[in-house]
């Protein structure tokens, strides 16, 4: 059962959210939360599977108790996943950042909703719809967002750089392994070795680090 964690600061979103979460199979609403440090709080204490966060709310907001929730180490197997009424919303790639595995527009079907619980806490990312990948290169390569490689890029092998701008273009292991002619589990090696080396949480992470890092454009 993937326990979730819902936080919004309007009701009305927080009743149909924890209604669809309860009547799905396989899926249960672990609680609720209004404002984000409420949610830091809530996270802490249910330690639920995945957080479907709300950006703008009251107090902290949602970038803020992203950071603060990912930066605990006692939740580290516990997903983000930024819930925004904008697809350029500024605050997405700062949301991807600091750990959220990736973001959905509230107007998202709710069969794509489930699917995108169960994918994340699998270890996917939501960075394969292309309005994901839009947002990214946006604010990453933006006039005020100038290239910054990452303090670990020179470990990387030429090898893994390659399948790290792969990853960010949105392709799944095995579609690296088709493009550069290599097996599923290498591909899946490689993409492994380039989180531990950059610490990056998750995929949706990486694409950040690829982006930043000018491995991507």
């Amino acid at each position: 059962m993937i326990s979730v964690l819902v936080v919004d600061d309007q009701e009305l979103v927080r009743l149909g959210l924890r209604t669809l979460l309860d009547n799905e199979d396989g899926l249960s609403c672990a609680g609720e939360a209004a404002d984000g440090l409420a949610a830091v709080e809530a996270a802490r204490r249910l330690r639920p599977d995945v957080i479907l966060m709300d950006i703008r709310m009251p107090g902290i907001d949602g970038i803020e108790a992203t950071r603060r929730i990912t930066a605990d180490p006692a939740l580290t197997d516990t997903k983000i996943i930024v819930l925004t009424t904008f697809e350029h919303d500024q605050y997405v790639f700062d949301a991807l950042r600091h750990g959220a595995s990736g973001f959905l527009l509230k107007d998202t079907k709710p069969a794509e909703l489930v699917h995108a619980i169960s994918s994340v806490v699998q270890g996917g990312a939501l960075m394969s719809p292309s309005v994901t990948r839009k947002v990214v290169r946006e604010f990453v390569t933006g006039a005020s967002r100038p290239t910054k490689p990452h303090p670990e890029l020179h470990t990387l092998t030429d090898r893994e750089r390659e399948i790290v701008a792969l990853v960010a273009e949105g392709l799944s292991n095995d579609e690296i392994a088709v493009r550069l002619v290599i097996s599923p589990a290498t591909a899946r090696t490689h993409v492994s070795r380039s989180m531990l080396k950059l610490g990056a949480r998750d995929r949706a992470q990486l694409v950040v680090f690829a982006y930043q890092s000018g491995l991507a454009d």
